[in-house]
């Protein structure tokens, strides 16, 4: 399995904007699989992130 980097600056646009449009939707999970398409990346990877 490879590793994937990511740029720190792309890391926290994408908490941020997880941070943001949480209440947009029902639940933390649904937020995570909505917005982690948007910035390719796996919600798996993004929910870590958030953590």
């Amino acid at each position: 399995m490879s590793s994937k980097r990511y740029p720190p600056e792309l890391r926290e646009r994408a908490v941020r904007m997880l941070l943001e449009q949480r209440s947009a939707y029902k639940s933390e999970h649904e937020a995570v699989q909505a917005i982690a398409p948007k910035i390719g990346c796996h919600g798996d990877t993004l929910r870590a992130w958030l953590r």
